[in-house]
């Protein structure tokens, strides 16, 4: 399993088709974490600020039909994820039905995530 942080409104829009954000067009895949330690580390480095609730997709790799490839994170992973850790990314939409489970970050009083917890 790989995860994918989205914001909430973003995911909901346009259910009926596979979810594309702004970094396929800009980078040319979307960012995905390895487990949910490193998606954590990765919320508290770029989405502290970002609006909530902030979501992670939990997504079985087997069922993309896009390319994933397992990267280096350029130009370093982000504080808190462990050094030499390989990033997956996915050259293409990610298909709904590829979405095993979501997930809310839960943030504590300081504004930092701490953990993840089943979306209602």
């Amino acid at each position: 399993m790989i995860y994918h942080v989205v914001r909430a409104d973003e995911w909901n829009a346009g259910a009926d088709r596979p979810y594309a954000p702004a970094s396929l067009a800009e980078d040319g895949f979307v960012h995905c974490s390895p487990d949910a330690e490193t998606t954590l580390a990765v919320v508290n480095a770029f989405y502290r600020t970002a609006p909530r609730p902030l979501l992670a997709l939990v997504l079985d790799e087997e069922r993309l039909a896009s390319r994933c490839a397992w990267e280096a994170a350029d130009p370093a992973p982000p504080p808190g994820a462990r050094p030499g850790t390989l990033f997956p990314h996915v050259f293409g939409p990610l298909d709904r039905e590829a979405v095993v489970r979501v997930l809310e970050v839960r943030w504590d009083a300081d504004g930092r995530a701490t953990g993840l917890t089943d979306a209602g």
